[in-house]
């Protein structure tokens, strides 16, 4: 009974020592990434981001060719405002009211739709992986509010535009241009600019050219809304 007694007191001796060292090593990990995540952000404000995670794991060849906001179209700009994210301008990252609509819309079944935002979407392109879960889905908003925070909106505009998948195998806006109309996107017309706005949400199913049915559609109506989005200003934090 003794020997009993002795071995619970010596087991409850040890966990405070085994608590605190893994409490240590969990503080370190989280100081570690801290720092380095912040790091990233930093270093992209201003140099190009030269490949992501979702282009090394893209089974086809990759096309790619970093182009300086300066040299894309406005009209390209605002299309994808229209198409993806009409209040870029106004939000501070997050879209809570979408993101609300889209639970809402999930719940009731069919294709999933996601409240994602142009910045949400950017932080998950560059530093993360795609598909869901938790864990992407916390690291994603602690990745938007730093570029936010650090890039501001026109810095998150052109990296989005320069990593967004535009086609199979194609990536960024000017690769997207090359390939399916053999100009530069400085060089779009609005109707281009909306046709490759359109097929950002689903680029290995989309078809930019020759596209019909909803895809059809829904570029038609992106053009449409490219004068709105110039003429109410909801550009005005890319173009002062």
């Amino acid at each position: 009974m003794l020997d009993e007694l002795k071995n619970e007191r010596r087991s409850v001796s040890t966990h405070p020592g085994l608590a605190s060292r893994v409490g240590w090593f969990v503080a370190k990990l989280l100081a570690a990434f801290l720092f380095i995540s912040v790091a990233q952000v930093i270093i992209y404000k201003f140099v190009p981001v030269p490949i992501t995670l979702t282009m090394l794991l893209d089974e086809h060849s990759i096309t790619k060719d970093w182009t300086p906001l300066d040299e894309i179209d406005r009209d390209m700009v605002d299309a994808v405002i229209s198409g993806e994210d009409g209040k870029f301008c106004l939000h501070n990252g997050f879209d809570h009211e979408a993101m609300m609509q889209a639970f809402r819309r999930n719940q009731q079944g069919g294709r999933i739709r996601g409240g994602s935002t142009i910045s949400q979407q950017t932080a998950k392109n560059v530093f993360l992986w795609q598909g869901g879960g938790y864990l992407r889905k916390g690291l994603e908003a602690w990745y938007t509010v730093l570029i936010e925070t650090i890039w501001g909106k026109r810095r998150i505009m052109e990296v989005y535009l320069n990593v967004a998948e535009t086609g199979i195998g194609t990536y960024g806006v000017e690769a997207g241009a090359q390939r399916y109309y053999g100009k530069s996107a400085r060089k779009l017309s609005s109707v281009e600019a909306a046709r490759i706005a359109a097929v950002l949400p689903l680029p290995k199913k989309r078809e930019v050219k020759g596209a019909g049915g909803f895809t059809r559609r829904h570029g038609n109506a992106i053009a449409r809304r490219v004068t709105v989005v110039k003429n109410g200003a909801l550009d005005s934090c890319v173009y002062r």
